[in-house]
């Protein structure tokens, strides 16, 4: 295009229009000159400038700006023409050079074997190097294959091995994982090689010159990141995909339901149970939680604050072995071997038990995937465990003002052989016990707890005025913390005995552990015993709530009280809803003024806790003035209240217009007492047992009389 005409051909970075541009006479050489002068200190020239240059030159500025345009389009073409040609006679070096390098390679290589020719001299050395390096060979070869014979519980000939030792389905993923590149075994044992396919579960060993991967330990790393990278690409997909995988519940208000059939075409497995008390449970949830990505990501990684951060879930867990720290700030590429317990609502649910890896990913801007999935390398202890976790996690997404949207796939596989008691059977089998909306619900209370926590001032919502101090309130809260952690810690009742002739009408029996604490710090030293029922009320679990967190209410069925009110001294509040709060009382106790009551009550539709431990007023004083409070020994007894399991009971709404037609709901009732300490207190275990089901006993009966529910058959 001829630069001299203003007369517009191209389209410009200005913007484009529409209609015909009107036609301009061509341009002077002097006109030209200025505006070839100008464009090079300012390609890019302003309305100002352009009206600037038009009346300089005596032209429109529509002719100023179309020229500019037109310009830039020509210098554009011209450097991609040099950069064009510049690359093309580059190509051609690179091409010419590779050629020869190819026909000198030819020349340095033995025709026969392929490798570097060697002088005659040579010949005899070589060959000895050669059959060392077999020797070798051939001893790695043995370690292989015993330590596959154990994997695979029989012994294998040479032969055999050299078929299958690599072909072997990996414990821990399931999965149907994408072919990797590379992925196949070149496995060389004396001159001959064998190379295998991807087996049957998408994962092999990559086996390379180094052969300390060889020896058992790098064989189960290999295995542990394999097992890793496949059940990070199955949750991924288990997460973004919804139909075929996932369709609507028509009864649980559309929660996704996994479609087993369409799943293991996807991912086909075989089961790690047998037999009739197989069950599989598989749930997915999301929701916004009030913390930041990274934040979060950490404490999925520590297990201290993993049990922080779902107290009401986890009551242990540890990380067992550290493959890989991940990147420092993103943690992406995170690896590590955990074991974990896992508890909710009552004695009457079996524990569960993982020991899995953690795999964290980024994988993209802003959005993290943690993924859990089971991992027993030779299979040493799926005898005992009873639970085993496909690929399970999250996917969290970072969000605005410090949020995270968090998306969570839980599904296991559980091996039911000691049978869900019949009062808890629909709450486990649904998945609602420990499902993805659990985790999402308590994670979503923990981070507004976690936002209370870490307020400037104290809000206006606290009263009492005793608890002056942000210090103050912050220790008194991770006391209370302490307290729920200890509370649901005892409901697994390890070592438990059972007492079915203690059984009381409408309930469960009497489920009682004996424990001594020696070294147990923040718990009193001594015997102690813990006791827990569990029975159904025909009431929602709201209104159950509401009673236990009546202050009016409380001599009703608080022992403590002596049947007369008791002085509430503080309120923390931790949440939006109002039940959601820490409280300190002073209950009435006949010639007894040293006595304090910590409370700490919160409810879920997934479940509601009010938990409170007598403490005496020093303790509690300490705590007050915002001295550490982790020591401060703490034995907190009871309730656990959630909802019978049936259709939409779980999920009423808070505030329910039509709250008595959805349900009732399950109370477990939880004593802990001292039976003997080294200050002198001592009782035989019968005593002590008789003493807490006598406890037991009356308070569910005042419970009961106050809901009006003793005529229940």
């Amino acid at each position: 295009m001829d630069s001299s005409m203003a007369s517009p051909g191209g389209s410009g970075d200005e913007g484009s229009h529409q209609g015909r541009r009107p036609s301009y006479k061509r341009l002077s050489s002097a006109q030209t000159a200025r505006l070839e002068r100008f464009i090079k200190d300012c390609p890019h020239p302003d309305e100002a400038q352009r009206r600037q240059l038009a009346s300089e030159i005596g032209l429109e500025t529509k002719q100023i700006k179309f020229w500019f345009q037109n310009k830039r389009t020509q210098i554009k073409n011209q450097h991609e023409r040099a950069d064009n040609t510049a690359l093309r006679v580059e190509n051609d070096r690179i091409h010419t050079e590779n050629l020869l390098m190819k026909e000198a390679l030819k020349n340095m290589l033995c025709s026969s074997c392929g490798g570097a020719p060697c002088q005659e001299e040579d010949h005899e050395h070589a060959i000895q190097n050669m059959q060392l390096e077999n020797a070798q060979l051939k001893e790695e070869h043995e370690k292989v294959s015993s330590l596959l014979a154990r994997y695979l519980e029989k012994q294998m000939s040479p032969p055999e091995l050299q078929q299958q030792a690599f072909n072997i389905p990996i414990i821990g993923s399931s999965s149907h994982a994408p072919e990797l590149e590379n992925s196949s075994i070149n496995y060389e044992i004396g001159g001959s090689s064998s190379s295998h396919g991807p087996s049957r579960y998408g994962m092999q060993i990559m086996v390379s010159d180094d052969h300390n991967l060889l020896r058992s330990e790098g064989i189960e790393k290999a295995l542990m990141f394999k097992v890793a990278a496949a059940a990070m690409n199955e949750l991924v997909r288990l997460i973004r995909i919804n139909e075929p995988l996932w369709t609507k519940s028509s009864t649980q208000d559309g929660k996704p339901i996994l479609q087993h059939e369409n799943y293991e075409k996807i991912f086909p497995r075989t089961n790690s149970f047998k037999g009739a008390n197989l069950r599989v449970e598989a749930t997915k949830e999301s929701g916004i939680v009030s913390i930041n990505s990274i934040q979060l990501i950490d404490m999925f990684l520590d297990p201290d604050k993993w049990v922080n951060l779902f107290p009401t879930i986890v009551t242990k867990a540890e990380t067992m072995k550290v493959i890989e720290n991940g990147l420092v700030g993103s943690r992406s590429g995170a690896l590590q071997l955990m074991f974990e317990q896992m508890h909710v609502l009552s004695p009457l649910v079996q524990p569960r038990e993982f020991q899995f890896l953690r795999y964290c990913q980024q994988i993209e801007e802003g959005v993290w995937v943690i993924a859990d999935v089971s991992f027993d390398s030779f299979r040493q202890k799926t005898s005992f465990f009873h639970s085993w976790r496909h690929p399970s996690g999250c996917m969290i997404q970072e969000m605005p003002n410090g949020c995270s949207m968090v998306t969570w796939v839980e599904h296991v596989e559980v091996d039911d052989k000691i049978q869900t008691h019949q009062l808890y059977k629909d709450l486990i089998a649904t998945g609602i016990a420990y499902g993805a909306e659990r985790w999402i619900m308590e994670l979503q209370r923990i981070c507004e707890r976690f936002a209370c926590f870490y307020v400037e001032r104290i809000p206006s919502q606290d009263s009492g005025g005793v608890i002056n101090s942000l210090e103050g309130r912050r220790s008194v809260m991770n006391f209370s913390h302490r307290m729920i952690k200890v509370f649901c810690e005892s409901l697994t009742m390890s070592g438990n005995l059972d007492f079915p002739h203690m059984n009381m009408e409408n309930n469960s029996g009497l489920r009682v552990s004996i424990r001594k604490n020696r070294n147990h710090l923040g718990q009193p030293k001594g015997m102690i015993v813990v006791a827990a029922t569990s029975i159904w009320l025909p009431l929602h679990y709201m209104k159950v709530f509401e009673f236990f967190t009546d202050d009016r209410r409380r001599a009703q069925w608080d022992v403590l009280c002596f049947g007369n009110d008791a002085n509430k001294v503080a309120h923390i509040s931790n949440e939006i809803h109002p039940g959601n709060c820490i409280s300190i009382y002073r209950p009435f106790i006949p010639n007894e003024n040293n006595a304090l009551v910590l409370q700490e009550s919160f409810t879920t539709p997934m479940g509601s806790y009010v938990v409170y431990a007598p403490t005496d007023v020093a303790a509690m004083n300490s705590a007050i003035n915002g001295e550490d409070s982790s020591m401060l020994p703490v034995l907190p007894s009871g309730f656990v209240i959630s909802a019978d399991g049936e259709p939409n009971a779980a999920l009423g709404a808070f505030n329910s217009s039509d709250i008595e037609r959805l349900g009732g709901s399950l109370l477990t009732v939880a004593f802990q007492i001292l039976a003997s300490s080294p200050d002198g207190i001592n009782m035989s275990n019968m005593e002590s047992v008789e003493a807490v089901n006598s406890l037991l006993t009356s308070t569910i009966l005042k419970v009961k009389d106050a809901l009006n529910c003793n005529n229940l058959e």
